[in-house]
Formats: structure tokens, sequence, C-alpha cells
């Protein structure tokens, strides 16, 4: 097994493990009564990570890491970690909105709105540079770009809402 299938292996296992434990804190807030909001742009974004990940394996099987981004890689993942931690239960993959309950204001989120959009911006340009592959990171950073624009703005809706709903 080369470096490259190592990382490109344990980075898709984190990616299934993510979206087991999204599949779940999603039921268990719906069960909570909770309301997703605006699930039409999520095929977008099911079909971007999933053609990043499908193109990395593609491309960057056989190919060397290159070390100083697989260290600002591995500094991500921290990151990450953090981002799941604060949020626990109520990190999910789609926008759901838990009516009533308060912002998360701590971990990161003390600091910027969207931490883990951040963080997946960040993955999205460093793996394939971690496989040498500068154009792959730029063409796919551009597209994540967009697709967060869109993200950005509907969460940020729903949370408002949410938020005008607390204070009435």
């Amino acid at each position: 097994m080369t470096p490259a299938v190592l990382l490109l292996a344990l980075v898709t296992t984190e990616r299934l493990a993510e979206l087991w434990w999204a599949r779940r804190n999603t039921q268990r807030l719906m069960a909570k009564g909770a309301l997703e909001h605006a699930p039409g742009h999520y095929p977008l974004i099911v079909a971007l990570h999933a053609a990043w990940l499908a193109g990395l394996w593609i491309l960057g099987w056989d190919r060397p890491i290159v070390a100083g981004w697989l260290i600002v890689f591995i500094a991500l993942q921290g990151a990450r970690l953090w981002v799941l931690a604060t949020l626990g239960e109520r990190w999910t993959t789609r926008i759901i909105v838990l009516p009533h309950a308060a912002l998360v204001r701590r971990g990161p989120y003390r600091f910027v709105s969207h931490p883990n959009y951040l963080v997946v911006a960040g993955e999205i340009a460093v793996l394939p540079l971690c496989l040498g592959l500068p154009w792959y990171a730029a063409v796919f950073s551009l597209a994540n770009a967009a697709v967060l624009a869109i993200r950005i703005r509907a969460e940020s809706t729903a949370l408002a809402g949410a938020a005008r709903d607390r204070e009435a």
C-alpha cells in the first residue's frame, strides 16, 4: 500500500464515518422537533465532495506525498475535530435547526461564524496539494467556493429566523 493510498483510505473512512454520524444526529434532532432548511442544494454538496474524493483516488493513488502539505492537512484534522466536538450531537451535513435552541458560541465559534466551512475549504485545497495536484486543488476550491456561497447564505438565513423565533 502506497502512502497516498493510505492517506486516501483514511480520508475516505473519515468521510463515511462522518456521514453515518451526521445521519444519526439529524434523526435525533428531527425527533426533538428540529427542521431542515434549504435542502435543495444538498445533492450539489454531496456531488461535489464525492467527485473531489473520487478524482483524488483516480489521479493521486500512486503519487508521492508532499510532507509540508501533509502537516497542514493534519492540522486541519485537528480543527475538524474541534468543530465536531464543539457541536456534538448538533453537527450534521444538512442545515438542521432546533427551534428555541441557542446558537453555539463556544470553541471555534467564538472566533468565526462558520469554522466547519473554513476547515472543509482548507481540506479541499490541501489534500490535492499533499498529492502534488495544484491544478486539482484550484478547480475544486473554486467549485467549493461557489457551493459554499449558496450554503452559507441558506444557513445564515435559517439561523437568523431561529434567532427571531427565540426572541418572540
